[in-house]
């Protein structure tokens, strides 16, 4: 099996008034072709930032002071603008949190979509138009043909995300990463949502997933493989089946107790709402 990413020693710097801080920090990962891998930890562990790093796509100020990133044997942290344009959208779709700010507010959603599109691939409007609108549809988007045409202050939050989501994939990349990607979503549409992200690496040739979350229910129905981060750095790497068994390292244990602790919270609230109603 063939990997599809490869991170080696990765630094990441963010300037604070006490000095440099790094928010990654000597981070090393692999991921196989076929497989996704759930990156998980509690907030500020690093891993919004190191979704980033993994297309050259740090938020300034900070910055990459060290290390490797390899997408499919290609050396990301030393390429052009204009080959990291190419790598973005076309072999690595990323998909991020709240979409509003990611949208253009005067672009309508379909066209910001078949934009993506045409910069990697060719093909009539009218085409593309309809390879737009089946993506819309194939995220869930409820009369894709009309809200092809709505700005993205007419759309829902849940239909903006949904957009971004559709963005991402319009390509069908070969390395799909998902910085928390159902954030703020239904849980009947961040099944339908997530079931697209595996379908989407399990059934195209050569593909992986990364998939970042809290919510290690997610992790747990959705990834192959989790990587656990805390202060930046990756502290412990398990098949997921093992893991829920088995976790050996306190940052793990903690978030799979909370977890619990968060669906016993859930089912208490189901019953107490069936007493009220009885």
């Amino acid at each position: 099996m063939s990997r599809a990413l490869e991170v080696r020693d990765l630094v990441v710097e963010y300037p604070t008034g006490a000095g440099l801080k790094r928010s990654v920090d000597g981070l090393s990962l692999d991921v196989d072709e076929g497989e996704i891998v759930g990156v998980a930890g509690q907030s500020a562990a690093g891993k919004s930032i190191l979704a980033r790093a993994l297309i050259n796509f740090v938020p300034k100020p900070g910055r990459i002071t060290d290390g490797s990133v390899r997408v499919f044997g290609q050396e990301v942290l030393t390429m052009s603008e204009s080959e990291l344009r190419k790598l973005r959208g076309d072999d690595v779709g990323m998909i991020v949190q709240n979409a509003r700010a990611h949208l253009n507010p005067v672009l309508r959603v379909g066209h910001q979509i078949r934009n993506v599109y045409q910069a990697h691939h060719k093909g009539k409007r009218a085409e593309v138009k309809d390879k737009v609108i089946d993506m819309l549809r194939s995220v869930g988007i409820p009369a894709p043909e009309q809200r092809y045409s709505a700005y993205p202050h007419e759309l829902s939050g849940g239909m903006a995300q949904r957009c971004m989501i559709a963005m991402a994939m319009i390509c069908s990349p070969k390395l799909i990463i998902g910085d928390e990607p159902t954030s703020g979503l239904d849980v009947t549409i961040q099944d339908q949502i997530l079931k697209l992200f595996r379908k989407s690496v399990k059934e195209q040739q050569g593909a992986a997933g990364i998939l970042v979350s809290r919510d290690m229910g997610i992790i747990a129905n959705f990834c192959d493989r989790v990587a656990v981060m805390d202060e930046g750095k990756i502290v412990e790497t398990a098949k997921v089946p093992e893991f829920f068994v088995e976790a050996k390292h306190p940052s793990s244990r903690t978030l799979i107790a909370a977890a619990s602790y968060q669906k016993g919270a859930a089912d208490l609230e189901e019953v107490n709402r069936t007493r009220e109603m009885t």
